[in-house]
């Protein structure tokens, strides 16, 4: 055997005698590295440049040490004139920065994207019109205190008002940092026996405030209450704790989250500004712990009604993995004017984001209806027209196609579908899918039936229920099926065969608008019961 080095394959000659070199992906910002070669760190504020790491990385000495009045603020910002009017209204919302937190605002920039979102300005105090304390009127559909049912199979549970630093846009701004407004174990075993009678609760979004500046054991009770409840299949956390407060997504909170999968986790970044190291270690940590994560921002003037900021924070976000959830139009909320924009904004900013960037770093636009109707998407129309067997769209470019509609669809048979046969339960709240499914033929408004009966407060001889209930559809009013057959009507004879032509409606066998005519030659109608 031929051991010289000529045997030796020329490109295995020319490797490198020494191994490779341990591979550092330094594209991932949870592993970037700082000039000192420990992981990277954001700017602090001069006033704490003594404060010893151990302190600076500890989540209580964050909490303890929170910004919150007006010579505080002035230590570590220059503050304009109009800031010091919003930090001294005597019934201002409640102000309270972390530490690090407040270290990432430039002090001397007023416009500072961060700074806008937490140091009020005097011009919070103006109302505007359409204002509300309660805008999305979670409190009118809150069953128990703290909790919000307002979609069929899920469910909003507000544990604490109490968060780690205040945004001066916050739409619970009615309860949110008041302390006599906090909910104790009381109103969460208040909360949990609500889910626990309403099986048709599959999902609780843990909100409140913020629910991660719980202390951890009160924190685990309220998430083990939910995993005990046999129909409850998901548990979804919102918090701003990993943006205002990254130290608190330690190996224990993680663990602990670990223990009740499924979890998910939403978290609130506005600006790219606010992604930083500690926020991409953070989101690390929990995805590392299962934990899918999403993101909600708010638009918000003067802070990211730009579509380039926009596009620069979904990619951002996507770069430490965190998926774009929503981007909401600000509500009309107490003290939100001046962070309002046209919904117009909005959508130019859609337009600027689909086919501009990748498909799964576009969140969806949404309007939280006021007074309470939910989130309602809103983007541009890419449907531009259709006919019967064509559809003509457009794309980002304006690039104008069509798709041709088949014309040989056999429908979906709901009788031989198991899915079908056992539809989830929304007693009241089909809504326009309901109106698809045939569940129902027109939704009114509310008052509608008042209004049309013109202050008349009893029946008369031609107000039949049944008369307007449509054949085939799920009953609005009256009495007829919605799925039965109607019966086969003998020619010449009334339904039930009595002669008389006159079934009470309770009775009937027949549909709206199947009524037989009465045999040749007799009467059609009465009056008071008598023949015409």
């Amino acid at each position: 055997m031929d051991t010289s080095a000529a045997a030796t394959p020329r490109h295995d000659r020319e490797r490198p005698a020494v191994a490779d070199a341990p591979f550092v992906n330094q594209r991932d910002p949870a592993r970037r590295l700082g000039p000192d070669g420990r992981p990277a760190v954001s700017r602090r504020a001069p006033i704490w440049a003594d404060v010893p790491d151990e302190k600076w990385n500890d989540w209580r000495w964050q909490l303890s040490n929170r910004v919150n009045d007006l010579d505080e603020v002035a230590a570590i910002l220059e503050l304009t004139d109009e800031e010091r009017e919003g930090l001294g209204a005597p019934d201002k919302f409640r102000v309270d920065i972390t530490p690090y937190f407040i270290s990432l605002i430039d002090p001397r920039d007023p416009a500072d994207p961060i700074r806008r979102q937490v140091i009020p300005l005097g011009r919070e105090q103006s109302a505007f019109t359409g204002m509300m304390e309660d805008s999305l009127a979670e409190d009118r559909h809150s069953p128990v205190p703290g909790l919000v049912h307002r979609y069929p199979d899920r469910v909003l549970m507000l544990i604490t008002t109490q968060c780690a630093s205040y945004c001066r846009y916050c739409t619970r701004s009615r309860i949110v940092g008041d302390p006599t407004q906090n909910f104790n174990r009381r109103e969460h075993e208040a909360q949990l026996d609500y889910i626990r009678r309403t099986p048709q609760i599959r999902d609780v979004l843990i909100s409140g405030g913020d629910g991660l500046t719980l202390a951890p054991k009160l924190l685990e009770s309220v998430i083990r209450g939910l995993r005990e409840i046999p129909h409850v299949e998901i548990i979804r956390i919102g918090s701003r704790v990993p943006v205002f407060l990254p130290q608190r997504i330690d190996d224990d909170l993680c663990e602990m989250l670990a223990k009740y999968h499924p979890v998910w986790l939403n978290i609130h970044v506005n600006h790219p500004n606010e992604i930083t190291p500690e926020l991409a270690r953070a989101c690390d940590r929990l995805t590392r712990a299962g934990i899918p994560l999403g993101n909600q921002s708010v638009l918000l003037a003067g802070v990211n009604d730009c579509v380039n900021i926009q596009r620069d924070l979904v990619q951002r976000l996507v770069e430490i993995r965190v998926r774009p959830y929503y981007i909401y139009q600000c509500d009309l909320v107490e003290g939100s004017g001046h962070f309002r924009t046209p919904v117009g904004k909005g959508l130019e900013i859609m337009e600027g984001l689909r086919g501009h960037t990748s498909g799964y770093a576009v969140p969806t636009y949404v309007i939280d209806a006021p007074g309470g109707g939910g989130k309602i998407p809103v983007m541009p129309n890419y449907l531009i027209t259709y006919s019967d067997h064509k559809v003509v769209l457009r794309n980002y470019e304006g690039y104008i196609t069509t798709y041709e509609e088949p014309l040989g669809y056999t429908p979906h048979d709901p009788t031989t579908c198991a899915s079908c046969q056992t539809p989830r339960r929304e007693p009241g709240q089909g809504g326009v899918h309901g109106l698809l499914q045939g569940d129902r033929m027109w939704i009114e408004p509310r008052g509608f039936d008042e209004v049309h009966t013109r202050g008349s407060t009893e029946g008369h001889r031609l107000k039949d229920p049944s008369k307007w209930v449509p054949y085939g559809v799920g009953a609005i009013e009256g009495t007829a099926s919605a799925r039965t057959e109607l019966p086969v009507l003998a020619a010449g004879g009334p339904a039930d065969g009595s002669g008389n032509g006159h079934v009470a409606p309770a009775e009937r066998l027949y549909g709206p608008g199947e009524e037989p005519r009465p045999p040749e030659g007799q009467p059609t109608a009465t009056a008071n019961h008598e023949l015409l």
